[in-house]
């Protein structure tokens, strides 16, 4: 009250004096909202939140420095506390500092009170707060409700409140002249500090809150499932009319009958699932490779599949299948082009000519188009409509060499020449 006096003074050097300023101060007093003292009972709520103050981590290598946020969480009934550095605030330590926090208690309780943190709540309402799909999760799998604080209601969470102003006076400030360049390292300091936070004695009653955790809150514990929480990130995407999401720069193939569609994406460290109105359409193993393309096969339509079922090695398979004759015109073809996939369409459409026409008829047709160099779709479906396939192929008559008195002949042009002897 001093200390407000003598600000308020310094601001209005003509103001009230002290004895009238603390008068005024408890008549203000008098007309504050009375505070509802809660009773916690054993193992039902944990209260979980950030601290304000970071510890900054240092990088070795003399780059910028780091800070380390300070996640709590602070058992209702014992005021057992647990304390960790995240390299950042983001869902991946959120849902992380939870799973650590429910084995170092041991058990789960029935409630978590967390803030109106956008990593934890999407939108957040005094009466019907959405959660974020992954934190929901998490409370599925343990088995735990998720009940965020009202909106600028601080005392809904006095508990963590109370517990994060423990932590950055008990272990951020005992830690503030120490330089750590891992969070392994920071996390080992503040492991040190936590078990002797736990531990000091209480001031105005028997025990600490080791004591009092191991008498209430640890025996009202949920247990922990058999298997930890894998850390799932959910996305929501449009399927691009390639039939492929983009989820991280990197692209998913769904059956093409959901090009157009809405679909939600779940991600682990490992697998990427993709569902669509609740059911499991596609699932990958997850890529680092930024723009790059994973693709089933049996997610294309039936064209696309044929398409690509044809390289140039199957091509001159079936080729050769057909004839020799026909064997060399695929090969005229696809070396004739600057790339071999230019060649791909006359090969496939001669290829349909087999439909209509016997072997022998494409294997003679082919042998005319190589024989005349006309080495084409369209000269092998000209040569099969006309009949071309069933007649000889005319072979040139070599005719001797022109003899006439006005060819004036190499010794005209070059004197060197020996002249010929007419």
């Amino acid at each position: 009250m001093q200390l407000a006096w003598e600000e308020y003074r310094q601001a209005h050097p003509d103001g009230y004096a002290y004895s009238r300023f603390c008068e005024l101060y408890r008549r203000w007093r008098q007309q504050l909202d009375v505070v509802l003292r809660q009773e916690h009972k054993a193992g039902e709520k944990l209260f979980v939140d950030y601290a304000g103050d970071t510890i900054p981590l240092h990088d070795p290598q003399g780059g910028p420095e780091r800070q380390a946020a300070i996640f709590v969480a602070v058992l209702g009934a014992s005021n057992y506390a647990y304390a960790e550095a995240t390299e950042s605030q983001e869902l991946e330590n959120w849902i992380g500092s939870h799973i650590r926090a429910f084995e170092f208690f041991q058990g789960v309780p029935k409630l978590v009170i967390p803030d109106n943190t956008r990593t934890g709540v999407t939108r957040a309402c005094r009466y019907e707060p959405d959660l974020n799909r992954t934190y929901h999760e998490l409370a599925m799998h343990y088995g735990v409700g998720v009940l965020p604080a009202r909106p600028y209601k601080p005392r809904d969470k006095a508990k963590v409140e109370s517990g994060v102003l423990l932590v950055e006076r008990w272990i951020v400030a005992a830690l503030r002249h120490r330089k750590f360049f891992s969070l392994a390292e920071l996390n080992q300091a503040i492991r040190e500090l936590l078990i002797q936070l736990n531990q000091r004695p209480f001031r105005k009653r028997p025990g600490c809150r080791a004591s009092l955790f191991q008498e209430l809150d640890r025996p009202a514990l949920g247990p922990l499932p058999q298997e930890r929480y894998e850390f799932h990130q959910w996305a929501t995407a449009r399927v691009n009319i390639d039939y492929h999401v983009d989820f991280e720069r990197h692209y998913y193939s769904v059956p093409y009958m959901l090009t157009g569609q809405m679909v939600d994406i779940r991600a682990t460290l490992t697998t990427v699932e993709i569902f669509h109105r609740g059911e499991r359409v596609a699932s990958h193993l997850r890529s680092p490779q930024p723009y790059k393309a994973t693709t089933v096969n049996e997610h294309r339509p039936k064209s696309h599949q044929q398409h690509l079922a044809w390289p140039p090695s199957r091509l001159l398979h079936w080729a050769e299948t057909v004839g020799p004759a026909t064997a060399q015109l695929f090969t005229e073809i696809l070396q004739s082009k600057p790339h071999p996939e230019m060649g791909y369409r006359s090969c496939l459409g001669i290829l349909r000519l087999g439909q209509r026409y016997s072997n022998q008829r494409l294997e003679a047709a082919a042998g005319r188009a190589v024989s005349t160099g006309a080495c084409s779709y369209r000269s092998v479906k000209s040569i099969l409509e006309r009949g071309l396939d069933r007649q000889p192929v005319d072979t040139p008559i070599a005719r001797p060499p022109l003899e006439h008195s006005n060819l004036r002949g190499a010794f005209y042009f070059d004197p060197s020449q020996t002249p010929r002897v007419q």
